[in-house]
């Protein structure tokens, strides 16, 4: 069966830091992830991840951490 995920981490190991950002944004959201939760559920601990991630690449920056 082909990989039809087109959303590929670049950095080895991440998903397992992905996974568990998601699992705790979606605990913290009382969101339990699934197809029987509705779209708006879902992304908003999407959105929620992203912001993070934005968050936590700024602090990187601003520190002179550019990797």
């Amino acid at each position: 069966m082909a990989d039809n995920n087109r959303n590929k981490l670049l950095v080895p190991g991440a998903e397992n830091a992905v996974n568990k950002m998601k699992e705790e944004i979606s605990s913290e959201l009382n969101v339990e992830l699934g197809a029987d939760t509705t779209a708006r559920e879902n992304g908003s601990v999407g959105g929620e991840m992203v912001k993070r991630m934005i968050k936590i690449a700024e602090e990187s920056m601003a520190n002179g951490n550019n990797h």
